[in-house]
């Protein structure tokens, strides 16, 4: 088994799904924040594509040229994870393309153990391995691909992967609603049952 191939593909199909979920969504439903940190579809899509441009290009020695103004320094805290009205939905997704392809280009010319220096990493661990920034960008991806699967659940409904995807079970709207209210009823059921905690009293 070639496991720098194997990491390679699962990292592919990880980025694929990601970009998925912007499929069909409006303007405003790709940006608009659904959670109270502001987590949103496009966010999450910039900001893979950002960290995977550094994991793969500056750690190794080879930087993309890319400016990345939402990483600079005296930017304000997660600018990475949002998108401005004036940043359009085609220039996130042709960052993500960019980010991708000097990624791979990183991935097939070096060999898996090769070194490399990620600075942002304490020093006892900022010097790693081809291998290790391989796995690091695979549960990274696939860390905020969840985030997206729940976003998009939210906004119209679509779940799973991709469509048809085998891993979801197949019921129709009124079947997944008859599955909500069982798991809904059980959990009341079992907070019901449940020994009731006393609070605590001044801090004690």
């Amino acid at each position: 088994m070639d496991e720098k191939a194997t990491l390679h593909r699962y990292l592919r199909v990880r980025r694929a799904d990601l970009l998925g979920k912007l499929d069909g969504v409006s303007e405003y439903d790709a940006r608009r924040p659904l959670t109270a940190t502001g987590t949103n579809l496009l966010g999450l899509v910039k900001h893979v594509a950002s960290v995977e441009l550094g994991y793969f290009g500056e750690v190794f020695g080879r930087p993309s040229g890319l400016e990345l103004p939402w990483l600079a320094d005296d930017v304000e805290p997660d600018a990475d994870m949002w998108a401005a009205a004036d940043e359009s939905r085609e220039q996130i997704l042709e960052l993500h393309r960019l980010s991708a392809a000097h990624s791979d280009a990183t991935i097939e010319q070096l060999p898996i153990d090769a070194g490399g220096e990620v600075p942002w990493w304490p020093e006892e661990r900022r010097h790693v391995t081809l291998h290790q920034i391989l796995v690091h960008m695979c549960v990274e991806t696939a860390h905020h691909l969840g985030h997206a699967d729940i976003l998009r659940e939210l906004i119209d409904g679509t779940a799973g992967q991709r469509p048809g995807d085998p891993n979801l079970t197949g019921r129709t709207p009124a079947e997944w609603a008859a599955h909500r209210a069982r798991i809904e009823a059980a959990a009341r059921e079992a907070a019901a049952l449940a020994p009731r905690v006393p609070p605590k009293i001044g801090g004690i």
